[in-house]
This record gives structure tokens, C-alpha cells and sequence, in this order.
């Protein structure tokens, strides 16, 4: 498997505003020109999209120990091929059978590419940041580098996985909203919802609430997690999975 983005910059904050995995063909390797051919007909190569939190990651020649302006990296607004992180060494495993030949396009609540953001007072940046959202008002991180803007957001492909968490804090109220209406936005436009959830919530009521396990996990949740994760990806569509 190989994963390609795309990296922009505002007032020294990096974001990571496009990514997409690509499975590969038996014994086949593709470069930037060749995801951009893909790219242009996303109706037939774009199988679907997987939501997550928020990226770190970094181009290959470069690092997470530091920003990439410091490593020297030139935000070109061009594809680049990115260096695996935990999400990717699972998504190379769990898609490669039913997924070969296909882009998987991802996503995140947030494009700030920062390790670590949950829970630091970053959060609380963004909670007044989407309060503003819709507003005129200037935000703290940049409105289309950061936030999807899920009323005019188009998706390729048949369906769209969450893993975008499922630990909110309560006086996030705006993260929670903006979760929930990234959801109810996504099953708007019909396309097959999947994630895994717990006994915590139903299926229907984690659409409601934006309930969506992460497949990354410790301790005794590690295998328990990208196992059902790995099961979601068995078919094509993915399917739910209920943990517990």
C-alpha cells in the first residue's frame, strides 16, 4: 500500500488537507503522476472514504520530530508520498484483499498535522473556532485548512467508514456539533455508513451522537479493535461492527 497527501501552511501551522491510500496490484508501485491519473476519474477508482481525528504525518525524507518548515520541506500544494503511520500499517493489512487497484480517500475532523492534540488547549482553540464557523469572525486556525465544510462537502465513492473518535468533552459543545453534523451531512448525500461502536450505543444511536471507535487502541483493546476493524473490511462495502 502507498499513501499520498497534500500539505499547506498558515501563519506557521501546518495542515494536511488531502490524503489518499492506495492498494495496490500484485507487485505494483504508482508515483504523484500516476495518482493524478487515477484522480481524474474518481467516480470509477475511489472506492470510499475513512474519517479519523487528525493527522501526523510526514512526507517521506521527512520526520514528526519537528515542523516540516523546519525540516526545509516547500509546500508546493502538490502530492507527495507520505511515510506510514499505526493507521496505515492497519489499512495496508485490513483493505488489501478486497480493495486492490482501488484509492481510499481519508479524511479528518481536523487537518492540523500535530501529534497529540486530545486533550490540550488546542481543543478549546477549535471549540471556539467552529463557534465562529459560519460567521465572519476570524478563527485561530484556518477555516478551509482545518474544518471540513461539511454543507458543501462532496465525497467519492460508494461508502464512508467513521474512526473519528468517540471521546468528546462535554464542554466541547461545538466539536460534538460539528462531529454530529459531519455525520448526518455524510448520510445526507446516501452514501453506506460503517464504523464499530460498543454497547455504549446502538448502531443508529452512533450516527445520532457521532460515536465512532478509533481502530488505533492500547492495552487489552489493541487486537480487540483492529481485528473488528479488520472484519469491517472484509466486504465491499465495509460493514458495522458492534465490540462487546
Amino acid at each position: 500500500m502507498q499513501t499520498f497527501g497534500i500539505f499547506s501552511t498558515n501563519i506557521d501551522l501546518e495542515y494536511l488537507t488531502k490524503q489518499y491510500i492506495y492498494l495496490p496490484l500484485e507487485d505494483e508501485t504508482i508515483d504523484t503522476k500516476e495518482l493524478k491519473a487515477l484522480l481524474k476519474n474518481k467516480r470509477k477508482t475511489v472506492a470510499g472514504t475513512i474519517f479519523l481525528y487528525n493527522p501526523t504525518m510526514s512526507p517521506l525524507g521527512y520526520n514528526n520530530e519537528s515542523t516540516l518548515a523546519e525540516q526545509g520541506y516547500e509546500f508546493d500544494g502538490e502530492y507527495c508520498e507520505l511515510n506510514f503511520d499505526a493507521n496505515c500499517n492497519l489499512f495496508a493489512t485490513a483493505l488489501k484483499k478486497e480493495y486492490k487497484g482501488k484509492l481510499v480517500e481519508i479524511k479528518y475532523l481536523f487537518n492540523l498535522n500535530k501529534a497529540n492534540i486530545e486533550p490540550t488547549p488546542i481543543l478549546e482553540e477549535f471549540d471556539a473556532d467552529l463557534d465562529r464557523y459560519t460567521s465572519n469572525q476570524l478563527t485561530r486556525y484556518d477555516k478551509k485548512l482545518n474544518y471540513q465544510d461539511y454543507l458543501n462537502m462532496s465525497l467519492n465513492g460508494k461508502w464512508v467508514f467513521f474512526a473519528s473518535g468517540n471521546k468528546y468533552d462535554r464542554h466541547h459543545k461545538e466539536i460534538i456539533r460539528y462531529a454530529r453534523s459531519l455525520a448526518a451531512h455524510v448520510k445526507k448525500l446516501g452514501k453506506e455508513i460503517s464504523f464499530m461502536h460498543d454497547r455504549n450505543y446502538d448502531a443508529e444511536e452512533s450516527v445520532d451522537v457521532a460515536y465512532f471507535l478509533p481502530p488505533i487502541a492500547a492495552g487489552k483493546l489493541k487486537d480487540i479493535r483492529a481485528n473488528a476493524f479488520k472484519n469491517a473490511f472484509r466486504t465491499n462495502p465495509p460493514t458495522i461492527q458492534r465490540i462487546g
